[in-house]
């Protein structure tokens, strides 16, 4: 199996997606529009000449899509990097078609040496774009939050800059900070026969009478049951503190631990987060599936491999879950990103909801600006754009509180 897939445009399949673009981000995404204000769809067309790198935040697995509309309204084309194991999904045939649209894979958690030199190719030529992702992998869940960015999207925009430089000395690269709102479309009664059917489907399952509790009270109290009924299954004792936050906590790296113990897993570190974990054994399971030689990997049988995928999936569902964050401004939004981690836990799938897709941008920066900085101290200069970078997008993403609203009253969840 081939470990690195790298891009090969295909312009009459791109013709044919640009044409049926509206369809496919509708019937594909659920996407009912993608929404760009003028102002920034002029700032998107001055760009258009310019070696450019497209940040933004990765809440879903639509922002590709989204990035691929805002190309298509600019005029131009992006390259993209995707997961290895993204290019074998549907037998190969959804990799066949992005790889056609200029996306190359990366295998995360190993030094992909062919990802880096393309995407360094990519961005160095005159007028290169590329779509990149700071808060890595797995998406992060909560569209109004954003995790850490990781510093390899900075130096590998320096090592960009470096390589174009050797042919142009006063080549640059424009960094366009970028931020997706997804807004659910519907009005809130509407919205709220949606969530209050949902959520008594699942409160069917586990036999909860809701009696007169709210909708807010009515998610706690799934989420609490599920809670229960998986420190049960991973014999987690609840000690003295029963906090709710903590106690989920606690339980996610119950299970991320409880598969390390199992397959002993080399250089594993308890006292990591859980995102780190996690992005260890993802990481993990797909260099198994494509066969990897260049590190010492654990023999897994197929059985033992989907047992893997399922703990993962399940440690993820609880990752995302964070009671303050949907208690503290319970909007539609929320309330759906909620329903989803318990569908895919309960259920093993979810049903996303028809949305629009609001994409802002920040001001464009310079790396020309910082290549002096990165000169003198390349460490601390990547630092420090990453933290730009972030600080960018999180002033996007607060700029975008007015587009939702509470369809309860916050904190309202006395008796859960």
């Amino acid at each position: 199996m081939e470990q690195f897939i790298p891009p090969s445009f295909n312009l009459p399949l791109a013709w044919m997606v640009d044409f049926s673009l509206p369809v496919l981000l509708k019937q594909v995404e659920n996407l009912q529009s993608v929404e760009i204000q003028p102002a920034d769809l002029e700032l998107l067309r001055s760009l258009r000449k310019e070696r450019l790198l497209y940040v933004s935040n990765h809440p879903t697995n639509s922002e590709p899509a989204v990035a691929y509309y805002v190309a298509h309204r600019m005029g131009t084309r992006f390259n993209f990097m995707a997961s290895r194991q993204v290019f074998d999904w549907g037998y190969g045939a959804i990799g066949k078609i992005i790889q056609g649209l200029g996306a190359f894979s990366v295998l995360p958690g190993v030094a992909d040496r062919e990802s880096v030199r393309t995407a360094r190719r990519v961005l160095a030529a005159p007028e290169g774009k590329l779509v990149l992702y700071p808060e890595g992998e797995p998406t992060s869940g909560e569209n109004d939050s954003l995790m850490p960015f990781q510093p390899g999207v900075s130096q590998l925009a320096f090592w960009a800059l470096a390589e174009a430089r050797e042919s142009d000395p006063q080549a640059d690269i424009k960094v366009l900070p970028t931020f997706v709102k997804y807004v659910v479309t519907g009005n809130d009664v509407k919205i709220k026969v949606d969530l209050h059917t949902s959520i008594r489907r699942l409160e069917r399952r586990f036999q909860i009478e809701p009696g007169n509790k709210n909708l807010l009270r009515r998610f706690l109290t799934v989420g609490r049951v599920l809670l229960e009924q998986a420190e049960g299954e991973y014999q987690v004792v609840v000690g003295d503190r029963e906090d709710f936050e903590y106690r989920i906590g606690r339980l996610r790296h119950a299970i991320l631990d409880g598969i390390a113990d199992r397959f002993k897993i080399n250089n594993y570190q308890r006292d990591a987060d859980a995102i780190q974990k996690l992005r260890q054994f993802l990481s993990i399971i797909e260099m198994i599936e494509i066969d990897y030689k260049g590190i010492e990997l654990p023999r897994l049988s197929g059985s033992e491999l989907q047992w893997m995928k399922r703990e993962c999936g399940k440690a993820y569902d609880f990752i995302i879950i964070r009671p303050e964050y949907l208690v503290s401004r319970p909007t539609a939004e929320r309330f759906f990103e909620w329903l989803n981690r318990y569908d895919n836990y309960v259920f093993g799938k979810t049903n996303t909801r028809t949305r629009r897709a609001h994409v802002f941008f920040g001001p464009p920066i310079s790396l020309a600006a910082w290549a002096s900085r990165y000169r003198e101290n390349k460490r601390r200069t990547v630092e420090d754009l990453t933290t730009t970078l972030r600080k960018e997008v999180q002033k996007l993403l607060d700029a975008t509180h007015d587009l939702t609203h509470p369809i309860v009253r916050p904190y309202d969840v006395e008796g859960s």
